[in-house]
């Protein structure tokens, strides 16, 4: 496959690891940006991610590590690491060892996953991971969709694909009829590449059906969160939510992780309204693999060779992306 021209390295936010991996006392092998890393929850339920090896002779503290109260313990001498990084307690020693700390990364738990916030410089995060329900004022919570669970969530590892790509796919209104097989015809209300968190709306018609495309009121908001996540709503359809998060793994691959909520149904019972939610997620999620079965394979194309009405949706979302690589300065707040 080849390897994406891109920087594989980005600045944002990205997910390592659904919640439900991680649960109170379990510490859970990652590997990100070249790195190998333990995600960890405490027995408050606080999640930590941090380096995988102990500063002390360099154990892996995801083969054999453990939770201890609000600490991991390392399994070769049983050092302890608090979620800071820092040792808090040498089991043969009168005190811990304050000079040396182990990497840790900031954290966000949101939306059923865990993630790290990526910066190459060191920096604090500057925007933050947008919230699959709470990013639309529209009155919704968490409570008003199914969770996922495993028919509902897909995880491809080490594809040789980059964040980059997937995002692109938001202004691309031509690959519908091609892709997915169905007559669509997006008309964008919104492309807003202002600030490092996006916004993308489009109304959707098919061919043939009644009416303009002003009239029509069923689409697709889509809110990017830098290269990582991005979010949306549906509406005038099934409604539903997603999050479609691409992490890299190291210098050409990337795991792709994607989620779908399915509002809830109150005039059905909830084992019902339940199946029914898994089948229609199934179905957003078999579109995501025909996207998916696009971007495994695909070489980059820079520059494009773009169609007159291509041009300002593609130029626009990668002059933006620029932003997020190493040595792009930080953008103006």
């Amino acid at each position: 496959m080849p390897k994406p021209p891109l920087p594989m390295k980005p600045t944002g936010w990205f997910q390592v690891a659904w919640s439900a991996e991680v649960p109170v006392g379990h510490v859970h092998r990652v590997t990100a940006f070249g790195e190998d890393l333990v995600t960890w929850r405490s027995r408050s339920g606080r999640v930590t991610v941090m380096d995988a090896y102990c500063k002390h002779l360099g154990a892996h503290l995801g083969h054999g590590g453990t939770v201890v109260d609000e600490t991991i313990q390392c399994p070769f001498h049983g050092w302890q690491w608090n979620p800071d990084g820092r040792n808090t307690a040498i089991p043969y020693a009168d005190r811990p060892n304050l000079g040396r700390k182990i990497r840790t990364y900031p954290v966000v738990e949101r939306n059923e996953s865990i993630y790290i916030w990526h910066d190459l410089e060191g920096r604090e995060p500057y925007f933050d991971v947008p919230d699959v329900f709470t990013s639309w004022d529209d009155g919704t919570h968490a409570e008003d969709y199914h969770p996922c669970h495993p028919r509902t969530t897909l995880v491809e590892e080490r594809l040789h694909l980059h964040p980059q790509y997937v995002l692109e796919n938001g202004v691309d209104f031509a690959h519908f009829e091609f892709v997915h097989k169905v007559p669509i015809i997006p008309g964008f209300t919104r492309q807003d590449f202002d600030e490092p968190v996006s916004y993308v709306d489009f109304t959707i018609a098919f061919e043939g059906s009644p009416g303009s495309i002003e009239e029509v009121d069923s689409g697709v908001e889509a809110i990017n969160g830098g290269l990582g996540v991005a979010v949306t709503r549906s509406h005038g359809m099934v409604d539903n939510r997603t999050a479609t998060c691409v992490t890299p793994v190291d210098d050409e691959t990337c795991d792709v992780r994607f989620s779908v909520w399915i509002r809830r149904r109150p005039d059905l019972g909830d084992d019902e309204s339940a199946e029914r939610a898994a089948r229609h997620g199934r179905g957003v999620i078999e579109q995501f693999e025909a996207d998916l079965a696009i971007w495994r394979h695909q070489k980059y194309s820079d520059p494009a060779a773009l169609a007159p009405g291509e041009y300002e949706g593609f130029t626009a979302l990668r002059t933006w992306a620029t932003q997020f690589y190493p040595d792009h300065p930080l953008p103006e707040r």
